[in-house]
C-alpha cells in the first residue's frame, strides 16, 4: 500500500510530494476500512502544496480532499455498513491513498456508478451548484457569465444551469479550450479579452447578465464585470492568473455592481447538515443517472503520483487530473 505525502510546501507543487510506504492497522471500532477507487487532484489541492490556500494541514500531511472507495473491512460495532459498499470520503482526510481507515459517522453511502466521476462530487459540483443558488435569484431563461468555462467548475455550471434553464455566457483564455465548452453544451463561448463586454451584447442581443462568476482574478475579473447590467453580482471562487482581482471603479460607481467572494469551505462550515444534504441529494441523483459529469483528462496510479500533481497544475489541460490507487 501507498500514500502521497509531503514534508513540505513549495513554488513547485510536483517537487515536494513522493508515494511512501503505508502501513495501515485493522479497523477500530466505530471505524471502516475503505479501499480508495479514485480521488481528483483540484486546485485547491496544488494550492496547498505550494503553500497558497486558505486553509492548510500540518505537516508532515498526506495529499487529497475527496474521494471515493468500497468498503473492505469494518471495525468492531460497526453495522450500518456491508462490505463492497461503496461510499464517499470525508472531507480532508487525505484520499490520495490505496486504503484508508475512516470514521463509519462521517462515511456517505453512494450509488454504484463510474468511480471516476462519484470522485468528484465533494468539491467542484456543489460550488458550482452553490454559486447559482446563493447570490442572485436568477429565473428560467436568465444569462449567467463566468471565465474558466473550461475547468472542472465551469463543466458543472453548464450543466447544472442548463438543468434549471439558465443560459450560460462561457469566456475562456485559449481558442483550442472552445471546442470543448461547445461540447459540454455552453450556449456562448468567447475567448477572454478587453472587448469582452462589446462581444458579449453583440452576441446576446444586449441582454441583461445580473450574475458573473470569476475565478481567473486580475484583469479578467475586471473584463467580467464589465459585462453586467446595473446591479449585477460578480462572485469571485479563484484566482488561476495568481493576480488579485482588479475591478474598475466605473463598474462599481457607475453600474453599482457588487464584488463578493466564495469559498467552501466556509459554506461546510456555516451550512446545517440539512442544507449540506439537499445539495448533496441532488447532485449524487444527478451524477449516478449520468445527467451530470465533467471531463477526465488523465488517471494516474499513486506510484506517478508526481507525473500527476505536474498534470493537474498544468493550464493547458482538457479535464480533470485523478488519482486511482
Amino acid at each position: 500500500m501507498l500514500k502521497a505525502e509531503y514534508q513540505q510546501r513549495g513554488p513547485v507543487p510536483q517537487d515536494v510530494i513522493s508515494a511512501v510506504p503505508l502501513q495501515l492497522p485493522e479497523p477500530a471500532a466505530g471505524q471502516v476500512r475503505v479501499k480508495v477507487l479514485a480521488a481528483p487532484i483540484n486546485p485547491s489541492d496544488v494550492l496547498t502544496l505550494t503553500g497558497a490556500y486558505g486553509m492548510l494541514p500540518p505537516l508532515p500531511a498526506v495529499g487529497g480532499n475527496e474521494g471515493v472507495g468500497k468498503v473492505e473491512a469494518l471495525g468492531e460495532g460497526v453495522s450500518n455498513f456491508k462490505v463492497g459498499q461503496t461510499v464517499l470520503l470525508p472531507v480532508g482526510c487525505g484520499t490520495w491513498v490505496t486504503a484508508l481507515n475512516a470514521p463509519a459517522e462521517k462515511l456517505i453511502p453512494l450509488p454504484d456508478a463510474d468511480p471516476l466521476q462519484l470522485a468528484m462530487l465533494t468539491v467542484n459540483p456543489p460550488t458550482a451548484s452553490l454559486l447559482l443558488s446563493e447570490f442572485v435569484d436568477l429565473k428560467p431563461g436568465d444569462w449567467v457569465i463566468q471565465n474558466a468555462a473550461n475547468s472542472g467548475v465551469g463543466s458543472y455550471l453548464i450543466q447544472l444551469a442548463k438543468l434549471r434553464g439558465f443560459k450560460t455566457i462561457n469566456v475562456v483564455r485559449r481558442d483550442s479550450a472552445i471546442a470543448g465548452v461547445e461540447a459540454e453544451g455552453g450556449d456562448l463561448v468567447l475567448v477572454d479579452g478587453p472587448d469582452l463586454a462589446k462581444r458579449v451584447r453583440a452576441a446576446t442581443g444586449g441582454a441583461e447578465v445580473r450574475l458573473g462568476i470569476d475565478a481567473v482574478g486580475g484583469v479578467s475579473t475586471d473584463n467580467l464585470a464589465a459585462t453586467l447590467a446595473n446591479g449585477g453580482v460578480l462572485v469571485n471562487y479563484g484566482m488561476m492568473s495568481g493576480q488579485s482581482c482588479q475591478v474598475s471603479p466605473s463598474s462599481f460607481v457607475f453600474r453599482d455592481v457588487t464584488l463578493r467572494g466564495f469559498w467552501l469551505a466556509k459554506w461546510f462550515q456555516q451550512a446545517s447538515p440539512a442544507q449540506q444534504m439537499k445539495v448533496f441529494g441532488e447532485l449524487v441523483q444527478l451524477i449516478a443517472s449520468g445527467k451530470l459529469k465533467t471531463r477526465v483528462a488523465a488517471t494516474y496510479d499513486l506510484e506517478h503520483i508526481k507525473d500527476a500533481v505536474a498534470a493537474a497544475a498544468s493550464g493547458e489541460r482538457d479535464g480533470k487530473i485523478l488519482l486511482v490507487p
